[in-house]
Formats: structure tokens, sequence, C-alpha cells
């Protein structure tokens, strides 16, 4: 009888288990400028859409922050164009390789099971028909041109056609291939996805070994509730795979929880240099709270459906990553050709240059030639900012 003998658990400083986290969400060593915007998606594995448009939407940070200022329309080319990429259910509403849709399998089974969303359909099958149909004839469209979005109401009183392609995106009958003018644009599966990745083949569990294996590599450390979350999954859904998955069993400084690294992650120490930049309040680095204080030791809380008199740090306050830290955030606004601080503070006196920097690349990007600091944590921050502003 052979015996296995166990391998020693690795065991990681916070300092390295930080630094990971960052080579693993694309802010440590050079930017993959050859990979592009698709480079930062399939690294990613998921990158988040939101409603909010400050300086832009979340989904355009997303490749900014790791690239730089990578153009806006060449952002939405590079998601959308080629059948790249798809929008579905993944750690919210998200963008997605097309490569991942085969792995989505076993949610659009689990909805398709559940038979219903939210949003009652009075005639499932005529409703669902006449999308399809339509689609069919006529090739890609949005709600709107479908028939209508909603009954006339609130945003919430969905029309039975809504509620219809709605289901449909749900189950895996329609696929949305775009975002236009921010509504999405719904097609057939055959027309969408590539055929070699057209079906639901893969099992449960292969489905989610893969999407675990994705989101540890994504991170580069994590615990069960970090890595379970990455595409939201539930903590016994990552314990059904976790020893399939090919995540190796770490120990961190200061964690409390076990924690499984990526065998890639762990291969070779982080270096390299470290981006300086406005994080979106969605990008994965930092949209789940806990890992962030955990990882980084900053509280940093979305405040846009906050009451404006309980807001603290502002409507969509962006952390400042600078030298692999968080070391701030600002509430950015447009007036115009100015970017307004409307309001920021820093961590220690020395984030004030960065801060400066970052305001600064931000302004170039969306096309202000002005930077304003409207009001900070301190007097003091605001003239130190302003400062270091007026000499780059």
């Amino acid at each position: 009888m052979t015996t296995v003998t166990p391998q020693p658990t690795v065991s990681l400083s916070a300092d390295e288990a930080r630094r990971l986290a960052l080579r693993a969400q694309g802010f440590l060593g050079a930017p993959d400028r050859r990979g592009g915007v698709r480079g930062v998606l399939r690294h990613l594995g998921a990158v988040q859409l939101d409603t909010i448009s400050v300086l832009a939407r979340s989904h355009e940070l997303i490749p900014y922050a790791r690239l730089g200022a990578v153009g806006r329309e060449t952002v939405e080319k590079a998601y959308w164009t080629d059948r790249h990429a798809f929008e579905y259910w993944s750690h919210a509403a998200c963008v997605l390789p097309i490569e991942e849709w085969p792995h989505f399998a076993f949610r659009r089974r689990a909805r398709r099971a559940r038979g219903h969303r939210w949003h009652i359909l009075q005639d499932k099958d005529r409703s669902t028909k006449a999308v399809l149909d339509r689609l069919k004839a006529d090739g890609p469209l949005t709600s709107t041109e479908l028939g209508g979005a909603k009954n006339g109401g609130e945003w919430f009183e969905w029309s039975e056609t809504k509620i219809a392609v709605e289901w449909l995106l749900d189950t895996g009958e329609v696929v949305c291939s775009e975002r236009r003018g921010w509504k999405r644009v719904y097609d057939l599966p055959e027309r969408a996805v590539p055929d070699e990745l057209l079906h639901d083949d893969l099992d449960d569990h292969e489905c989610l070994r893969r999407l675990v294996a994705l989101a540890g590599r994504s991170l580069g450390v994590g615990t069960r509730a970090d890595i379970a979350d990455y595409h939201r999954l539930k903590g016994e859904q990552f314990d059904a795979v976790i020893e399939e998955s090919g995540l190796v069993p770490v120990e961190v400084e200061g964690w409390s929880k076990p924690a499984w690294a990526s065998p890639e992650a762990l291969a070779t120490p982080p270096r390299g240099r470290h981006r300086t930049t406005l994080l979106s309040p969605f990008d994965s680095l930092v949209w789940d709270r806990p890992r962030t204080e955990r990882i980084f030791g900053f509280t940093h809380r979305l405040e846009a459906y906050v009451p404006k008199p309980k807001r603290i740090h502002g409507y969509f306050a962006m952390p400042l990553l600078a030298g692999g830290l968080l070391q701030g955030r600002v509430d950015p606004a447009r007036e115009g050709s100015t970017l307004v601080a409307r309001q920021l503070s820093l961590t220690s006196p020395k984030a004030a240059r960065p801060m400066a920097q970052a305001l600064r690349e931000a302004a170039e990007w969306v096309g202000c030639d002005a930077i304003r600091v409207e009001r900070a944590q301190s007097p003091a921050e605001a003239a130190a900012v302003t400062s270091e502003l007026a000499v780059l």
C-alpha cells in the first residue's frame, strides 16, 4: 500500500498575499498592452457593469486602470466586436469572455428549473415565442425595438416583452451580445456564440470547477468566501470542487480563515512597477469590501445610494491605488472641460503627489484640461494636492 505524504501548506506573509493579489489583478508589473482590453477581460474573467457614469462607466474604467488612457470607443469595440464577449450574471451583470459561455450552463439550468423571474409573465409561451420570432426575422434588437421595456410607470414596471426577453436571457435562449446606448442588445445564441462553444454539455460539477479555478487565478490568493464570491457561487458549491480546482492551500499571516492560491501565482515572486490610478468602486480588486479591508487595511463603501446628507466620502468615491496600497479616495465630477475633485481624502501627506498624478491622467483621458479641488478632508490636503497639480 502506497502512503501519500501530505505536502506542507505554503505560508505567505500579509505583504506577499497583497502583492500576489495586485499582480493577479493586473496592477503589478508591465501592463499587457499587446493583449489590450481583451487581454484584461480574459485575465480578470469578469468585468462588472453598472449604470453610473461619472468619469466613464465602470466597464470602461476597468481596462483604463490597468492599461492607461485607452480610448473609450476602443474599449467598447474590444468587448463587443467579433463575438469576443457576452453579458451574463457573474459577480453581478458582467462582461464575460465568450469562451466562458459553456461554463455558465449550470446557472442557465438553475434559472430554467426555477421556472420564473421575480417578474411574472402573464403568458410565457406566447410572449417568449414572439420575442424569438422577432429576433429570427430582424436580427439583434434592444427591448425598446422589440416593443418597449416599460408599461409607462416606474422603471421596474417592465413590459411583458421585457420580462420575456430577460427570462430568455437568464435561460440562455437569447444572448446579450452588446450594449448600445446602455441598452442591452439581444440576439440568438447561434449568431452570438461561436459554434464550438454553443453547448450546455458540461455538467454542473465541471462548470463550478472551472469557475472556482478561474476565480482563484484572477484573485491570486483568496479565502473560500473570496473565491466563491467572485462569480457569486455558494459556499457548498466551492466545497464540492475545490480539491479538483488545482488551487493550492495556503496560510496567510493575519487571515483568520484558510486560503487558496493559484500555482501560477506561487511560481514566481511578484515584481515590477506598481500602477498609480483611480479605481472604480466596482473594480474586481476592491468589489469585495471585507477582502479589501483584510488585504489593504482600507474601508471603502459605495455611497451613491446613500442619502446625500449621510455621505462621508461622496457619491462615487474612487479609491487611489499607488505603490501597491490604497492611499486615499476622491469623488470626481466633470464641469465642462474641468475635472472637479468634489471631495478627497488621503491616508498620509505622502499620498498628495500620487493623487495629483492620478487626477491628471484621468482628466486627460476624459478630455478635461483643468482640475479643481473643491473639498478635502482637511485644508492641508486640498492645498497639498493643488500644489502638486501645479507642477505636473
